[in-house]
């Protein structure tokens, strides 16, 4: 696992947050709360790979590597 997987999981984040957002203007706030819990988990496991990464890797290095991933989503 690498900044692939940092910028997935940030992806799904956002994607949950986005349907926690459309969830509450619907009134669906059981389900808004659901998809907050996941944006979370989802954040925290960014996080934890990211932190990994800072403390195996040197700080430039995985600056390039998250740079490489975010340009592969660009395509």
């Amino acid at each position: 696992m690498g900044m692939e997987e940092v910028v997935r999981q940030l992806q799904l984040a956002i994607h949950d947050a986005r349907v926690a957002f459309d969830c509450i203007g619907l009134g669906e706030v059981e389900r808004a709360r659901t998809c907050l819990v996941t944006a979370r988990a989802a954040l925290d496991a960014a996080g934890t790979v990211l932190d990994h990464g800072l403390a195996h890797s040197p700080v430039a290095q995985v600056a390039d590597e998250a740079a490489a991933a975010m340009a592969a989503i660009a395509d």
